[in-house]
């Protein structure tokens, strides 16, 4: 496992942070209002402030034509079925675990690489897997009774979550010759095409003008989420191995958790702070630097 770089885990860190503050904040924007609509709102509000960044660094906007087939297939397993998937969960769950649920992503991963891409698991990497599956365990733990009465809702995460783990492996192996912001401008500029399609078909009765807190949830989705944390996490993921990239980010699900039994009074069990100290173990597995191998002398 390669260690972070000062960028990446800056990276790390405000990704984490943003992310796992947006599970509270979606659902008070869905709270009264649709959820596909609010997040088709959110991107297209949220993609003028990536294309500025692009703009601002100079990073080129062209994707060449040959490329656009994986880049679409890219953008339906990272980006699609996520969106659509996880914004029905959060409408149905808490929304703490709706985030647990959704980030069962690493495990999915860990075992599609395994299976699909012939990944080999080092002992560290099997041990932050299991600790992070363990701790997804103990958070659902006082939640498995109800849970059971919300299928749809699990099932919708779960799905997100598999399929965003498909995404992460083919992410890290595409050979598309762009800048990772140009793939997650256009992934996005299809996204906000297909979450429009989804709302228009699913919920246009519904239609009607946001509350002020549906606003303020949308805004901060198109500024922080989609006019950072996409273009931030494929950059992690492009630039790590699929294991430490999706274990790295296991703390996003705990600060959802804790940021929502603050904000929405979620209540909280012994078992989340023992998955605290399980996601830690989970993260350290992979961004802890390994000993360098001794020359035998």
């Amino acid at each position: 496992m390669p260690a972070l770089t000062r960028q990446q885990l800056i990276v790390l860190i405000l990704l984490t942070l943003v992310w796992g503050l947006n599970w509270p904040v979606m659902k008070l924007g869905v709270t009264g209002y649709p959820p596909l609509s609010f997040r088709a709102l959110s991107i297209w509000l949220g993609l003028p402030v990536l294309a500025l960044g692009l703009m601002v660094l100079k990073v080129p906007f062209r994707v060449p034509r040959e490329h656009w087939r994986e880049l679409l297939w890219l953008a339906a397993t990272n980006m699609f079925v996520w969106h659509a998937c996880i914004i029905l969960a959060v409408k149905a769950l808490s929304s703490g675990r709706a985030a647990i649920l959704g980030y069962t992503m690493p495990i999915f991963s860990a075992v599609l690489g395994a299976v699909l891409f012939s990944a080999v698991l080092t002992r560290r990497g099997w041990l932050g897997v299991s600790a992070a599956a363990l701790g997804v365990v103990l958070l659902l733990w006082h939640e498995f009774t109800g849970l059971a009465g919300r299928p749809a809702g699990v099932a919708f995460a779960l799905v997100a979550a598999a399929t965003w783990a498909y995404g992460t492996q083919l992410l890290r192996r595409t050979r598309i010759p762009v800048a990772t912001l140009t793939l997650s401008f256009w992934m996005t500029a299809l996204t906000a095409v297909v979450m429009t399609a989804l709302a228009t078909l699913f919920e246009r009765t519904q239609w009607a003008p946001p509350s002020a807190a549906a606003w303020g949830s949308i805004l901060y989705n198109a500024v922080l989420i989609f006019g950072f944390a996409h273009a931030a996490w494929f950059y992690l993921a492009r630039g790590l191995p699929p294991v430490a990239s999706t274990l790295s980010v296991m703390f996003i699900p705990v600060l959802g958790v804790f940021s929502g039994a603050i904000w929405l009074h979620e209540v909280l069990h012994w078992q989340d702070w023992a998955a605290v100290a399980l996601m830690v173990v989970a993260i350290a597995s992979v961004l802890w630097p390994s000993r360098p191998a001794q020359n035998p002398s």
